[in-house]
């Protein structure tokens, strides 16, 4: 652990740093937001991430920590080192740890982002469900976070690469400027509230749409819905079709 100790505050637990033995390569992961407790420190603090990181790279993970351990001040220190078990992938356990040992106050829309309820599909449309808010998840981003944007879970395998099975993806419900060629999450509603989502990238559709009448509310143009996995086939919504569109991808979370 990285822990911030300044005088006249307790002692906060800002980072963690976990060294994979088999590759000497330091995986880390700090806090956003200091200003709660480091004052006009807190743009040191800010810099101390990539600091650490460059230092990694240049003299390897083991290095790097020993010189950490031997050189910082009484205001930064490293507490004693402790062995854990990478189950999966180091990137996923150093934020594991994070989880579990950091504590945060949520700051909305600096450093948190709210998650609701809502499943996309990353294929046709998912289950059908009512949407409700369901808490604030710590986002890591250099994307200056707004209040239109949301996180929400997504399923499937059909925009692989770009998002992967079962992952956190952050939203914007704000579309800037045309829909054409974005990755839109997009829900298909029904009479009984609730709908089903997927996410798709969105393109005009080409094809001649035989029924553009319909509730005034719901039209719209006619969409072909791609993925980005070539395994998973294209198809059109016509214009008639009730949809609505939630929100742009931004990230995976």
């Amino acid at each position: 652990m990285v822990q911030a100790a300044l005088p006249n505050t307790n002692l906060h637990n800002i980072g963690v740093l976990l060294i994979d033995v088999g590759s000497n390569q330091l995986y880390c992961r700090f806090r956003r937001a200091f200003e709660e407790f480091a004052g006009d420190e807190a743009d040191w603090f800010k810099d101390l991430p990539d600091d650490i990181s460059q230092s990694a790279d240049e003299l390897g993970a083991e290095k790097c920590v020993e010189w950490l351990e031997s050189t910082l001040s009484n205001a930064v220190r490293v507490s004693p080192r402790k062995r854990v078990l990478i189950e999966d992938y180091a990137a996923t356990t150093v934020n594991r740890l994070y989880a579990k040992l950091i504590r945060l106050k949520v700051l909305p829309f600096r450093t948190h982002l709210p998650q609701y309820t809502l499943e996309a599909a990353a294929g046709r449309f998912g289950k059908q469900m009512v949407v409700e808010p369901q808490g604030w998840v710590e986002v890591r981003t250099d994307m200056q976070l707004t209040d239109d944007m949301f996180v929400a879970h997504v399923y499937g395998h059909s925009m692989e690469p770009n998002i992967p099975d079962v992952c956190l993806c952050a939203f914007r419900s704000k579309i800037v400027d045309s829909e054409e060629g974005k990755v839109l999450l997009i829900e298909q509603c029904n009479e009984s509230g609730g709908g089903r989502c997927t996410i798709k990238v969105v393109h005009v559709s080409r094809a001649v749409d035989p029924n553009q009448e319909g509730d005034q509310a719901w039209l719209h143009q006619r969409m072909t819905l791609e993925s980005i996995n070539r395994d998973y086939r294209s198809w059109d919504v016509a214009s008639a079709e009730k949809i609505r569109i939630l929100g742009e991808f931004l990230f995976v979370v």
